[in-house]
């Protein structure tokens, strides 16, 4: 059975004075327990819009949003939301923002502090426990989100192009960190991006988004062996995938630049 399942999801919104926009028509899609599942597609079609719909930050039109078998009706602790901006607070150190979800959840003081030692740790970010986000890079910014993201132990982690605003090298590094955190701890994600070597590097499944409205215009199962290194993204199956990704998102790419 699924862990998440949408069905049917369409999103229009109304803005006052202005046509009515349908950012989202009809999208189904199910996401298996302990699956890295990536949407790609071209600009303005509904990924980002899709991701808030299961973070419980948007409200879909139609359509039905499950998580565990349970109706998703607004953000809560079971899904943790990476975002592309560094959404810490500034006010906080490294070890006081990872801490900051288990003390909502009014944890014991020495189980706060084990399990941010913990994420800080894999993050590789030992060292910088009483560093505050302003003398961090961005890079080390964006590891202290992720471990902010794990420390309420969610059911699913979202992640929204957290690496679009990194250089490349730093991207490579932290696609690598989280693939590591990701075999280990096992926590399904669902991952947006329109980076297609991301997409295929990190991903068991790719879904291809059309151009608005954002519809599921095909899904890829990237059968690449794991554990994942560098060296995979310059093999024959590697540039397999990207050449049919490629030619999906070409034409629905044309489509939205007439819209």
């Amino acid at each position: 059975m699924s862990q998440l399942a949408l069905k049917d999801i369409t999103v229009r919104f109304e803005p006052k004075g202005k046509p009515i926009v349908t950012a989202l028509d009809d999208v189904s899609l199910s996401v298996e327990h302990n699956t890295f599942s990536v949407i790609v597609g071209p600009s303005g079609c509904g990924k980002s819009t899709l991701l808030r719909l299961v973070a419980g930050l948007e409200t879909a039109t139609s359509g039905s949003l499950m998580l565990d078998d349970k109706p998703i009706i607004g953000p809560s602790a079971d899904r943790g939301m990476v975002f592309q901006s560094y959404t810490l607070f500034p006010w906080l150190t490294v070890r006081e923002n990872v801490m900051f979800g288990p003390k909502l959840k009014k944890l014991p003081k020495a189980e706060c502090e084990a399990i941010a030692d913990d994420l800080i740790s894999a993050v590789h970010l030992n060292g910088f426990e009483a560093s505050y986000p302003k003398e961090l890079s961005g890079g080390m910014r964006q590891r202290v989100a992720l471990a902010r993201a794990l420390a309420n132990d969610p059911q699913i982690l979202l992640m929204d192009e957290p690496f679009g605003a990194l250089d490349s090298q730093t991207r490579q590094l932290m696609q690598e960190l989280l693939l590591e955190i990701w075999q280990t701890r096992r926590k399904t994600v669902l991952f947006i991006t329109h980076d297609i070597d991301e997409a295929i590097f990190l991903g068991d499944e790719v879904h291809v988004m059309s151009a608005r409205p954002g519809r599921i215009k095909s899904t890829l199962n990237i059968e690449i062996e794991r554990p994942r290194n560098i060296d995979v993204l310059t093999s024959t199956s590697f540039m397999e995938y990207k050449r049919e990704i490629l030619s999906l998102m070409h034409s629905e790419s044309l489509r939205a630049a007439q819209v």
